[in-house]
């Protein structure tokens, strides 16, 4: 865990280094083989109930709250993995899954009637993770499967051979990937959902010109938990981007721990003019569930200004980071450079 002070000292975090060894490539094994599945695959029926997308163009959302049954008769064979059993043809049913939230998930399969195969797709379609058996009756369970923030997946629930019929899937959160958590005397931030179109009124500071620099206070030693993300608008793909104001302790010299759960970016600076060029006292890269300590210096009770922003404009939805605030006693007292701000506004 990464921790860096900001404002005079920075705390370098370790480096890992991975280092790859080169071999030799060798024959690909053969594929491995169940016994054959017997019969073809039931014929598509258009006239079936669609309860999940017959592919990808038009997969269906599937909550990670309660159990989704269906059936895979009636579909198309649209798509195929060796996971490790090549050659299916049966028919397979298609569901979205999206996090505001990077996550673990486990998707199982328990309860379905056939010899299930599943396999789930990122959002370039590119294989996350797949299985054939996992319980001694031949259905299918992934387990804490890594999914990033803000991205759409895609689960296939397909077919051994040409089975198909009945399928149960739950789909159950393994965990976040990092601590952020709230207790009820933090302050949550009461932004509005990031919603196509989104006027950012709420704690937008300098960035918010049009709607009058709003500012969120953090106060005394109340823990923050807020929001962050991305929205489109006038077709333009903006990111949210938090401005909070906070006054420094008695003896000048205060602890903010951010962690976020999407890659970010904080800036310090003192109060200035938000219709003026702005200039920042530190700027911090944060990593995914990499707690950073921003050791800020100055005046007893003197004002900072703290904002927090996504580090690229890729995403969507939103994302989840907490701001821990607690006083620190000595902290040396050093000037950094200064220079524009120009990226806090696009």
């Amino acid at each position: 865990m990464g921790r860096h002070r900001l404002a005079l000292v920075v705390l370098l975090g370790s480096v890992l280094a991975t280092v790859a060894v080169a071999q030799a490539p060798g024959p690909s094994p053969p594929p491995i083989r169940k016994p054959a599945g017997s019969g073809a695959p039931p014929p598509p029926d258009p006239a079936v109930i669609r309860q999940g997308g017959d592919t990808i163009a038009d997969a269906v959302d599937l909550p990670f709250v309660y159990p989704v049954t269906g059936t895979t008769v009636g579909y198309t064979n649209d798509y195929d993995e060796v996971c490790p059993y090549p050659d299916s043809v049966a028919p397979d049913v298609v569901y979205r899954l999206f996090s505001t939230w990077g996550t673990n998930l486990d998707i199982d399969m328990f309860g379905s009637t056939y010899d299930t195969k599943i396999y789930l797709y990122d959002q370039d379609l590119e294989l996350v993770a797949c299985n054939d058996d996992f319980y001694p009756d031949y259905v299918s369970r992934l387990e804490a499967v890594p999914i990033h923030p803000g991205q759409d997946y895609f689960l296939v629930i397909d077919g051994y051979g040409a089975e198909a019929g009945d399928y149960v899937v739950t789909v159950e959160t393994a965990g976040h990937w990092c601590e952020v958590f709230w207790e009820p005397w933090w302050q949550f931030e009461e932004e509005p959902p990031l919603a196509d179109g989104y006027v950012d009124a709420f704690n937008s500071g300098c960035s918010g010109d049009d709607v009058g620099y709003p500012f969120t206070v953090l106060g005394g030693a109340t823990d923050f938990y807020g929001l962050s993300g991305w929205y489109d608008r006038d077709g333009e793909h903006l990111r949210d981007t938090d401005w909070f104001s906070h006054h420094l302790g008695p003896d000048g010299t205060r602890v903010l721990t951010v962690e976020v759960e999407y890659d970010s970016v904080v800036w310090l600076l003192w109060p200035q003019d938000c219709g003026g060029e702005l200039e920042w006292l530190e700027r911090v890269e944060l990593a995914w569930c990499d707690p950073v300590d921003l050791v800020v210096s100055g005046d007893p009770g003197q004002e900072v200004w703290v904002v927090i922003a996504p580090a690229d404009w890729f995403g969507a939805g939103e994302y989840a980071y907490t701001i821990g605030l607690e006083p620190h006693d000595t902290v040396a007292s050093e000037r950094h450079s200064w220079s524009a701000v120009k990226e806090l506004f696009r």
